[in-house]
């Protein structure tokens, strides 16, 4: 059993056990969260999608820890105009568990 789940904007492929980095969330390291934007649930031959979210469907996670991840580095160039910047960037993580899915 999978869900497609939408949080941070962006959407994910979970399943029972998975762990996961998302943008971060306003919880505590241990607390257990419930997310309401599930997508997509499927279960074998039984898929069901929802317009846009399936009523009454949850994920149940865990919170591991917060984190940063790694640098990105970028840089900007104009050629033979003596101009190049460097700026490096290091987005905020939380790690969750996955620990069920209800539908």
């Amino acid at each position: 059993m999978y869900a497609v789940i939408r949080t941070g904007g962006k959407q994910y492929k979970v399943a029972t056990g998975g762990k996961l980095k998302v943008e971060t969330l306003a919880a505590e390291v241990g607390s257990e969260i419930v997310i309401d934007d599930v997508l997509m649930i499927a279960d074998g031959d039984n898929i069901k999608v929802g317009a846009p979210i399936v009523v009454g469907a949850s994920v149940k996670a865990t919170v591991l820890s917060h984190g940063r991840g790694d640098k990105v580095m970028i840089f900007k160039m104009r050629r033979r105009k003596h101009y190049h910047k460097v700026q490096g960037h290091r987005q905020n993580y939380t790690e969750i568990r996955i620990d069920g899915i209800s539908a």
